[in-house]
């Protein structure tokens, strides 16, 4: 006869990887199953008639991105380029978007029960954009919906 192996009553909590970056003052992150990748590509093409929030588009390897400005689209000023921006680039349906955000931070990961729900009074940031919130130390990590944020920005075009 087996011995039946003790039952772990604790309840495991999913994890989740979050890749962090920075806009303006806010550290916001985005689910790294949507993240292609992050590339320093400066030669953005501007594309004439394009909403406010489009920087133009890119060459990636071939096939042609979209860039947003993640700083217009959260309402906060354009910002001259600088040597820390980058292009975080996400899928989205079967196409690559261009984030542009002004520096990138660390991969996180996150246990459910570390995420909380958006504050109802959210400054500096459309709260339908928000997927939940993360206590850190040494501030708050705003955790973005990017399919809300893309489908918001086609809305408007």
């Amino acid at each position: 006869m087996v011995a039946a192996k003790p039952v772990n009553r604790q309840k495991s909590l999913a994890e989740q990887q979050f890749a962090t970056f920075y806009v303006g003052h806010m550290l916001l992150g985005v689910d790294i199953r949507v993240v292609q990748e992050i590339n320093r590509q400066n030669e953005i093409t501007h594309v004439p008639h394009a909403p406010e929030y489009v920087c133009g588009v890119i060459n990636l390897r071939g096939d042609v991105a979209t860039v947003i400005d993640l700083r217009s689209v959260l309402g906060l000023p354009r910002t001259v380029a600088n040597r820390d921006r980058r292009n975080l680039i996400v899928h989205s349906g079967d196409e690559a978007i261009g984030l542009l955000v002004d520096r990138i931070s660390d991969i996180l990961t996150l246990r459910s029960d570390e995420i909380s729900p958006a504050p109802a009074n959210v400054d500096d940031l459309d709260g339908r954009f928000i997927a939940g919130v993360h206590t850190l130390p040494t501030g708050i990590l705003v955790l973005l919906d990017i399919e809300k944020v893309l489908a918001d920005q086609r809305a408007d075009a």
